[in-house]
C-alpha cells in the first residue's frame, strides 16, 4: 500500500470524523470508530492529530471555516452596515437549520467538551476564535459602511453571540418555532446595530 503522509491524511481523518459524528453522534467519534470509518488504523489517528483533543480542535476549525466561507459569501455589495450585517446574520441562522452545513454538530461538540476535561482548552481556544472572527467581521462590515464603532468590535461580538447561541440552544432542545426564530433573530440584530452605533441606551444594572 502506498504512503499517504500525515499532511495528506489530515483532511481525510477530519472528514471522517465529520461524517461519522453527525450520522452517529458525538459520543460515537472515539478515535478507534473515525480510524475504522476512515479504513485505517487506529494509529495512523493518533500519528497524525497526537490526541483525540487535536483532532476534535480539528473538526471544529474546520466546521467554522466552512461556516464562515458560506456566510461571507452572503454580504451583499455596496450595502449599508445595518444591511449588511442583517444579511450576514440571516446567513448565519440559515446554517443552523441547515443540517448539511454541521453547524449542529459543531454545537454539539461545543456541548460535548463542556462534560469532557480534556476538551475544555479546545472548546475554549475554539470560542475565541469565533469572537475573534466575528469581531473583524463586524470591523470590516463597519469600514466598508463608513461607520464608526460605539463600543470595541469585540464587544458587540460577544453580545451578537450571546443572544445567538441562546437561539440556537433553543433549536437544538427541539424548540423551533419560526415566526418565533424570525422575531427573536430580528430584535436580536436591532439591539447588536443599536449597540454598535451608540444607539442602545445602557441602565446601569448592578453586578453582586
Amino acid at each position: 500500500m502506498a504512503h499517504v503522509s500525515a499532511a495528506e491524511r489530515r483532511p481525510q481523518l477530519i472528514k471522517a470524523a465529520i461524517d461519522l459524528m453527525t450520522r452517529e453522534g458525538v459520543a460515537a467519534g472515539s478515535t478507534r470508530a473515525i480510524a475504522a470509518e476512515l479504513g485505517v488504523a487506529q494509529a495512523t489517528v493518533h500519528y497524525t492529530f497526537g490526541t483525540k483533543e487535536d483532532l476534535y480542535r480539528a473538526v471544529m476549525d474546520q466546521i467554522t471555516d466552512e461556516l464562515i466561507a458560506h456566510v461571507q459569501r452572503a454580504a451583499p455589495k455596496d450595502a449599508g452596515f445595518e444591511e449588511t450585517f442583517s444579511a450576514l446574520a440571516g446567513a448565519l441562522w440559515g446554517t443552523v437549520r441547515e443540517p448539511s452545513s454541521h453547524h449542529q454538530l459543531l454545537s454539539e461538540l461545543a456541548m460535548f467538551a463542556l462534560r469532557v476535561p480534556g476538551l475544555n482548552e479546545a472548546r475554549q481556544s475554539h470560542y475565541q476564535r469565533v469572537v475573534e472572527v466575528t469581531a473583524q467581521v463586524i470591523t470590516e462590515t463597519a469600514e466598508r459602511a463608513g461607520r464608526e464603532l460605539a463600543e470595541s468590535p469585540e464587544t458587540v461580538a460577544r453580545f451578537f453571540l450571546s443572544g445567538f447561541d441562546g437561539l440556537t440552544l433553543q433549536f437544538l432542545q427541539c424548540l423551533p418555532d419560526e415566526a418565533t426564530e424570525r422575531t427573536g433573530l430580528s430584535a436580536l440584530v436591532a439591539a447588536t446595530l443599536a449597540l454598535a452605533q451608540g444607539d442602545l441606551d445602557l441602565p446601569d444594572v448592578p453586578m453582586a
